[in-house]
């Protein structure tokens, strides 16, 4: 068997295990439990609201726009939290260690955090769809594009984190650098809110980062077409969606291999040995 595809199947193989073990644990359920109920409180006191000029309900609207900032959350969170902790206590090295080693780790890993998303968007979905059952009217097709988009949407979260978590020197640095990014485009990309209420050059912004895309691209696929009048200009702009996300996409899966290989390549021994001297002096 070819050495790269023995190494993948493996990878396959660990990323299952891993999330077996991550949906059995205590404290990864606390999370998404925790995630899930936050999700719901905010639904519940935007029940009374509507969309600006309609008359569809907030709460519905915000829901998917939480999906889509779901994605991004979880699959950028986990790959730059665990690559960046990996590297520290030497998962990584011995990887590399291995022939093809490090195919089957980011396969590993891609496979987890791909099943870990997916996950948390069907609690999600769930319960949204039990506090609002306007939303058990989407049909076969919008589940199909919010199928679509969470796959672009997790072809440029996972290679942002495996960035970011490469870049990093430690965990607190990546864990900090993601969320300072991540807080500050989610403030800005109408996740919570329609963006039209927000300062014209915040919508510039917003537009230029695939968050925003993303979750116009998810009200698209689960609301009524009539709730297109809060969005910018009126319509939902599917294509324009999809091409941005696309774009995005491509721009982190060509940057990401370069990145990895060149991080791959520096970790030794003695890199790993200086990081833990450093993490056993933040906890003393």
């Amino acid at each position: 068997m070819n050495p790269v595809t023995h190494a993948a199947r493996l990878g396959l193989s660990r990323g299952w295990i891993e999330f077996r073990q991550q949906i059995t644990s205590p404290q990864d359920l606390g999370f998404t439990v925790f995630s899930t109920v936050a999700v719901v409180v905010v639904i519940w006191f935007q029940r009374e609201a509507t969309l600006p000029g309609t008359s569809y309900s907030l709460a519905a609207a915000t829901l998917p726009g939480v999906l889509g900032l779901a994605i991004p959350f979880n699959a950028m969170f986990g790959a730059v939290g665990s690559l960046a902790v990996e590297r520290e206590d030497g998962t990584l090295l011995r990887a590399k260690a291995l022939p093809q080693g490090m195919v089957g780790y980011l396969v590993g890993r891609v496979v987890a955090l791909s099943l870990t998303t997916v996950c948390s968007m069907l609690t999600i979905v769930v319960a949204g769809i039990l506090l609002l059952p306007a939303l058990a009217g989407v049909g076969p097709g919008g589940w199909l594009a919010v199928a679509g988009l969470t796959v672009l949407g997790l072809l440029f979260s996972l290679p942002l984190g495996a960035i970011v978590g490469a870049m990093a020197s430690n965990p607190q640095t990546a864990a900090g650098l993601a969320l300072i990014t991540t807080g500050g485009l989610v403030a800005v990309s109408g996740v919570f809110y329609p963006i039209i209420a927000l300062a014209g050059w915040l919508q510039t912004v917003a537009q230029i980062f695939p968050i925003y895309w993303l979750g116009l691209g998810m009200r698209a696929a689960m609301l009524p077409d009539a709730a297109a009048v809060a969005e910018i200009g009126g319509s939902w702009r599917p294509v324009e969606s999809v091409l941005v996300l696309a774009a995005w996409a491509a721009a982190a899966l060509v940057a990401a291999p370069p990145i990895l290989r060149r991080m791959a390549r520096r970790e030794s021994g003695s890199m790993m040995e200086a990081r833990r001297r450093r993490a056993m002096q933040r906890i003393g």
